[in-house]
């Protein structure tokens, strides 16, 4: 049985969305034609207005709804201090730990040369450039562990040697293939407090004055 055009749409739409399968899109769908179309006029504004107001940070590339978000509006943050992650929700992640304040930059993916996704399609080339212009003493590698993680970070480990700049990457408190979204507070809090310093120092652990 072919549902009416309509309502095909709208599965199709949210089958789309990230971790929503064909059952979940249906269940979803479902849900949204039964609901009281106040409920289903909520959900409608609600997408807009994201999308009319949310940009990203000119700066670290976070989701914000102001030309610089409020952690690199925030003075009280370590500017010399980067930790760098794949996505906003990463920032979201790390927030909740409540050890590091330090300010970010998001490359907004990871490099993964099968999506066709290379260090040219990322905000590295941003954030070199901040580097270089912040006065940055350390740089905080927080991609996944995951393969496209560990190879955006070697990638930046090798791309960020400059003299008298530390490059350190979270410890591996995280399990392998994980996504930082995911990980509890406690454990990626840990995981941030032991990263080590990578390149000639790479058994040397971080210690740097802006955490805790």
């Amino acid at each position: 049985m072919a549902f009416a055009p309509a309502v095909q749409d709208l599965i199709d739409a949210l089958g789309r969305l990230p971790g929503v399968g064909p059952k979940s899109a249906q269940r979803i769908a479902f849900h949204l034609l039964k609901a009281d179309p106040e409920e289903s006029n909520r959900l409608a504004a609600a997408v807009l207005a994201a999308k009319e107001r949310i940009g990203f940070c000119e700066l670290c590339f976070n989701l914000s709804e102001h030309p610089r978000c409020e952690i690199c509006s925030d003075e009280r943050r370590d500017a010399h201090v980067l930790c760098v992650v794949e996505e906003p929700r990463d920032v979201v992640a790390i927030e909740r730990t409540r050890e590091f304040r330090g300010r970010y930059h998001v490359l907004q993916g990871a490099i993964d040369h099968l999506q066709g996704v290379g260090p040219e399609q990322l905000r590295i080339r941003e954030l070199l450039a901040r580097v270089g212009a912040e006065g940055v003493q350390e740089v905080i590698i927080c991609t996944n562990p995951n393969l496209e993680g560990e190879a955006t970070a070697l990638y930046l480990s090798r791309a960020l040697e400059a003299p008298g700049l530390v490059v350190s990457r979270i410890a591996n408190g995280l399990p392998v293939g994980g996504d930082l979204e995911y990980a509890d507070e406690l454990t990626l809090g840990r995981a941030l407090e032991g990263r080590r310093v990578l390149g000639g120092a790479a058994d040397v652990p971080a210690e740097p004055p802006t955490t805790g």
